[in-house]
């Protein structure tokens, strides 16, 4: 019972991780995926594969990035490759199971790949684990699981309007239909609003107390910027991604090269104040001043990534809070240190800032950067506890 469980928690983390990368993974489809791995082999990466795929995915865009999430949660290349497009009969496979399978019969695969359930579980409790404690090979299994990544911003309601099925009756189409067909009767066409995702804009704390994460989170915003060049992303669904230390430096154009490690090295060469201090207020300032003012910030959903250790003055870095908060549809807080045992907001710049932060999350492990997503997407709410907001 207790490995049934555990193969299950692990299969769970699974799905997770699909959500984080954009995977429209809802619940029923979650059991269904679960259904299917019962009356299936747990303990073999084909099964879990082809359950998966065939359960959790809905669209065409949803398989490039099933494939990259289960090659990074489960280890190595998936089953069957990107050709193969229709998986075996499901029929076949439950009669077979009636009688012994013969060893003869079984795919290599099934052999040499270890059992799924040891697989999922160490990337589960991967999941869970403080960054700055990870050794090399779980740092390259992180690293795998942040580049399948997907980060946009809550969806709000647009003036523009699209071709619906329901909705009110759009005259100007219904009128060029009508003189298509020569004045015989057609039926209405509709339109509705469009929706689009906010703009996202994430300030990535790179000072020398932020080191341990700083791989992590930049990752985590290389992902998030990639939304940015996407055709389904749009104009307002952009992200934006800026690093602070002791200097202000924008960086969504380093992140949008594909390759992750093409990404962070052109972000190593242009962020120039790597382990240095960190002036909170003044660069936030700087930015308000110079791009959120303008326009970047508003209505977006502004992330601050940093410990909240600050150099200069915290009444500045309040104002600025206050500043951003005015402009921003909400302002996200994810600080590392949240996750230690007994920690309280005491630092000056900490609670400085709290009084205008809408969610305060923890940004030390994978899962608590899934957390982070569901925030910004606006499908988990992180109240603010203890913070003055009066």
């Amino acid at each position: 019972m207790a490995v049934g469980a555990r193969a299950d928690a692990a299969l769970l983390g699974f799905a997770r991780a699909l959500r984080a990368a954009g995977v429209d993974a809802s619940a029923e489809r979650v059991h269904a995926f679960l259904r299917a791995v019962d009356e299936l082999r747990t303990g073999m990466r084909a099964d879990v594969y082809w359950a998966g795929r065939l359960t959790l995915c809905g669209g065409r865009d949803d398989l490039e990035r099933y494939e990259r999430v289960f090659a990074a949660y489960f280890g190595g290349a998936p089953p069957a490759g990107r050709t193969v497009t229709v998986p075996p009969p499901p029929r076949l496979r439950l009669a077979a199971r009636e009688g012994p399978v013969p060893r003869t019969a079984a795919r290599d695969e099934d052999h040499q790949a270890p059992p799924t359930a040891a697989l999922a579980s160490s990337a589960e409790v991967l999941r869970h684990r403080d960054v700055a404690e990870l050794d090399s090979a779980e740092r390259a299994q992180l690293r795998r699981l942040l580049a399948a990544f997907a980060l946009r911003g809550e969806v709000r309601r647009t003036a523009r309007r699209r071709p619906a099925r329901r909705g009110e009756v759009d005259p100007h189409r219904t009128v060029r239909e009508l003189l298509r067909r020569g004045g015989e009767p057609a039926r209405l066409l509709r339109h509705g609003r469009a929706d689009r995702p906010r703009r996202v804009v994430l300030l990535v704390d790179v000072s020398g107390s932020m080191a341990p994460y700083a791989d992590a989170l930049l990752r985590f915003a290389h992902a998030a910027a990639l939304v940015r060049f996407a055709p389904a992303a749009g104009r307002g669904g952009r992200t934006e991604v800026f690093t602070i230390g002791t200097r202000l430096t924008r960086v969504t154009v380093e992140l949008s090269h594909r390759d992750p490690d093409l990404a962070m090295a052109a972000l190593a060469a242009a962020v120039p104040d790597w382990r240095g201090g960190t002036r909170l207020g003044e660069l936030l300032r700087e930015f308000l001043d110079r791009w959120g003012q303008r326009g970047m910030a508003r209505g977006a959903v502004v992330v601050v990534l940093s410990d909240g250790w600050e150099r200069g003055d915290p009444e500045l870095l309040g104002a600025q809070m206050r500043r951003l908060h005015r402009l921003a549809h909400r302002v996200i807080w994810a600080n590392p240190r949240k996750a230690r045992p007994g920690y309280a907001p005491l630092a000056a710049g900490m609670a400085a800032a709290l009084p205008s932060v809408d969610a305060f999350v923890e940004g030390h492990s994978l899962a608590a950067l899934e957390r982070l997503a569901a925030v910004v997407r606006g499908v988990e709410s992180a109240p603010v506890e203890g913070a003055d907001r009066a």
